[in-house]
């Protein structure tokens, strides 16, 4: 029997109410599918670091490293200047552990009413390179209280960076519709997108199975809410793609309904998988939020790790638990979080 060591990172606000739940999906579908997961619970986050000053501890990293895979929910507190929970703890994770890759899918879920007048099916991924790019933070403020002040940040796209996730997002297209679309925006970011583009076309050619095209950030925004039926594999940069899965979280009905994984494909490092949305301090302690996205999350972890029939279980309950009602406040329902697990763990 298999056997799989968690690492558990609740986190900040609602990650302290939707992980717990989201572990109790897991656990059950372990059982039913004869494997078992060990769970390793840590207080890491903005509250940790009103405590000691830092988001992990110094061995940190090197604690989560022993792990199969790592279970998140969200970082940041009103109290805690806004630009540390990224830099100190998700960013420092995501580089440490080479997780190139992040794994966004948007799909429709019964039951769910969606802000689109159309009701065409939608199921397509948003593949974000996730350790390079616009969020590198390579830059400085030069005497920003001057009259000549500045704030600089610059963008890195290396050839090694844009060919693996490349690579990643044209296999993945494989085993789905056969499409990718690559974001850019090289009419006006000349050097670092015209790049992107050049490589990726470089490596398109070696998939002559899978459709390709490209598409400027503007018109695909358009499109996400206009023809969102119209994508498969969305392929983009570490910027885009933090815009743009919060559009395909809307476009489902809500950023509580998107789960995803920050993924080191050779798994030579622990995968993080995390809900899209923040840690929503107005509403935590209430019982309220909306789990799906991190019992989605779940899924796409047991995915990874090889449990695959587990993973598509855990899918078949939520949907059938939303298309029963079972629904949080922002879907307008009136189910708790522990309703909605309860639900999924009984449709398992």
């Amino acid at each position: 029997m298999n056997n799989y060591n968690i690492a558990v990172v609740p986190g900040d606000g609602i990650g302290n109410e939707i992980v717990p739940e989201g572990i109790k999906v897991l656990e059950v579908v372990a059982q039913k599918h004869g494997f078992t997961i060990s769970t390793t619970h840590f207080d890491w986050g903005a509250g940790y670091y009103i405590k000691n000053g830092e988001f992990l501890p110094k061995d940190g990293l090197d604690t989560l490293k022993q792990f199969d895979a790592i279970y998140f929910g969200s970082v940041g507190l009103p109290e805690v200047d806004d630009t540390l929970p990224a830099k100190d703890y998700t960013f420092k994770v995501r580089t440490h552990f080479d997780q190139y890759v992040n794994y966004r899918p948007v799909r429709t879920y019964p039951g769910v009413q969606r802000p689109l007048r159309s009701e065409k099916h939608i199921d397509f991924v948003i593949i974000r390179e996730n350790t390079e790019g616009e969020f590198v933070q390579v830059g400085d403020q030069y005497l920003p209280d001057s009259e000549n002040g500045m704030g600089v940040d610059t963008s890195i796209f290396t050839r090694k960076g844009i060919e693996r996730i490349a690579h990643y997002a044209f296999k993945l297209a494989r085993t789905r519709r056969k499409k990718v679309t690559h974001i850019t925006k090289s009419n006006t970011l000349i050097n670092s997108l015209t790049y992107w583009d050049r490589v990726i076309k470089e490596i398109a050619q070696q998939y002559p199975d899978i459709e390709h095209d490209q598409m400027y950030i503007d018109n695909s925004t358009a499109n996400f809410v206009l023809k969102p039926e119209i994508f498969d594999v969305v392929l983009t940069t570490n910027l885009f793609g933090d815009i743009l899965s919060d559009l395909g979280g809307a476009v489902m009905g809500s950023l509580g309904l998107g789960g995803s994984g920050n993924i080191n494909p050779e798994k030579e490092f622990p995968s993080m998988f995390e809900p899209i949305h923040g840690s929503a301090p107005d509403i935590a302690g209430k019982n309220i939020a909306n789990p799906y996205g991190q019992i989605w999350s779940g899924a796409l972890l047991l995915e990874h790790l090889g449990e695959t029939k587990a993973a598509n279980n855990i899918m078949q309950a939520i949907d059938t638990s939303t298309q029963q009602g079972i629904l949080t406040v922002d879907l307008g329902g009136n189910a708790s979080t522990s309703d909605v697990a309860d639900a999924v763990i009984k449709n398992l």
